[in-house]
């Protein structure tokens, strides 16, 4: 079933978020700053890519200084954004009943999009 729920997904617009996320953390690798955020977007758009059959987990020191500072500043300059569209769009799939597996999966990830810094995905 994870297969067949990660094709489905895969084709109605899973490679497109795959590919965003992509390009956005490319860009983001550019400047010495951005290459920790450049690195949790890659997280997501690997997780965009294949959701189904994946947990995000805690690692052991989320609680950490720099985590917590780094997932504020990921927060103020575009996580509340990404993760609030996850949830508009994961609420739109949720209207219909065939429509819940992906409405979760947009929950899942906009999960990690609120605060990826010290989290895995398993």
């Amino acid at each position: 079933m994870k297969i067949l729920g990660n094709i489905i997904w895969l084709f109605f617009g899973g490679i497109f978020i795959f590919i965003e996320y992509l390009v956005g953390g490319l860009i983001l690798c550019i400047t010495i700053i951005g290459i920790p955020f450049g690195l949790q977007v890659f997280k997501l758009s690997f997780v965009a890519l294949w959701p189904f059959g994946k947990k995000i987990e805690n690692n052991p020191n989320s609680n950490a200084c720099l985590n917590i500072i780094m997932n504020l500043i990921w927060l103020l300059f575009g996580g509340l954004w990404i993760a609030l569209s996850h949830v508009i769009v994961g609420l739109l799939f949720g209207i219909t009943i065939i429509g819940i597996p992906f409405a979760m999966q947009h929950f899942k990830l906009a999960g990690l999009a609120l605060s990826p810094f010290g989290k895995t995905v398993v």
